[in-house]
């Protein structure tokens, strides 16, 4: 058994509940950022940049006696390459999968076509769907209450909450009500742990987040990041180094930056938040590479945690 699989005999008590809960939507209607909330730490990256989610990311939280293991899937939209492919496959198959399934929808975008498609194959899930408002702040109460009555007219969800994920405003009482749906059982993780994703991949989705954070428009969505080696040193700390790779060798000036800045201020950034992660110092050294067409290299899926799509 790897470090990072369960261990379905950590914890057997009469009273614990375990089981997991799929966070659905559409691309940027605050997945990460709810579930970073509900975890209480950083599990899933946020960027403005839609589809930043790529694959499944799992978050573990406790709530009084349950454990409940989130699923953050990738924004869920029209496919148009494989890799849009892939990822929306992903999502589907994380939801399917799950105990209950949250649609989130975005407040001020309400249901749009990519929220009319989901809308269309909830009925295919056989797990209890919840209904979540996210970024209630962002608009008035009575487009709220309408938006809410809306989406109820069009399927029949369980439960409806208003939540800002942001902000946690909501975020406890929902919590709660996704702790009761999990069924009785022994929790599946120790209770330190807050995500599945071994350190080497939380790394790289730390710096790929930097990398659209700083140059976001000037770089296309294709570009990814890969931890190459993560050496322990004799003093505690580790040396990381990861390599960003573009499409396109324009893409690789951009990133690099003039005399190099672009790329210090990506690492500085970068640095920071595995540090925290991995709560060591890190020694962390950023390559760029020019990786032409890895959207079709069935490798960069297996990368992602992603089933290569064959067409």
């Amino acid at each position: 058994m790897s470090e990072n699989a369960p261990d379905p005999h950590f914890r057997d008590t009469e009273n614990t509940r375990c089981g997991f809960i799929a966070l659905i939507g559409a691309p940027n209607a605050g997945k990460s950022t709810l579930l970073n909330q509900l975890v209480g730490a950083k599990v899933s990256i946020v960027s403005r940049k839609v589809q930043t989610t790529r694959a499944l990311v799992r978050g573990i939280a406790i709530e009084g006696d349950a454990q409940i293991i989130f699923v953050d899937t990738p924004g869920i939209f029209a496919p148009k390459r494989r890799l849009d492919r892939a990822m929306v496959t992903s999502a589907w198959g994380g939801a399917g999968d799950a105990d209950a399934v949250v649609l989130l929808v975005e407040a001020r975008k309400g249901v749009d076509e990519e929220v009319e498609a989901i809308l269309a194959k909830l009925p295919k899930l056989r797990a209890p769907k919840i209904l979540a408002i996210n970024k209630i702040d962002t608009v008035d109460h009575e487009k709220l209450l309408g938006l809410a009555a809306d989406l109820n007219a069009r399927f029949d969800f369980a439960e409806t909450f208003m939540i800002s994920a942001l902000k946690g405003h909501g975020v406890p009482k929902f919590k709660q009500k996704l702790a009761e749906l999990v069924k009785p059982g022994p929790w599946l993780y120790p209770e330190d742990q807050i995500s599945d994703a071994p350190i080497r991949a939380l790394a790289a989705e730390i710096t790929r987040e930097k990398l659209f954070e700083r140059l976001h428009d000037e770089l296309p969505y294709q570009s990814t990041v890969e931890t190459e080696l993560w050496q322990e040193q004799k003093d505690g700390s580790a040396r990381v180094e990861q390599t960003i790779y573009v499409t396109r060798e324009g893409q690789k000036k951009i990133v690099i930056g003039e005399g190099g800045r672009t790329i210090k201020s990506i690492g500085s950034a970068a640095r920071k938040e595995i540090i925290e992660a991995a709560e060591q110092n890190i020694h962390l050294f950023l390559f760029v590479k020019v990786r032409e067409n890895w959207g079709d290299d069935p490798e960069r899926y297996r990368e992602m945690g992603l089933e290569f799509p064959r067409s």
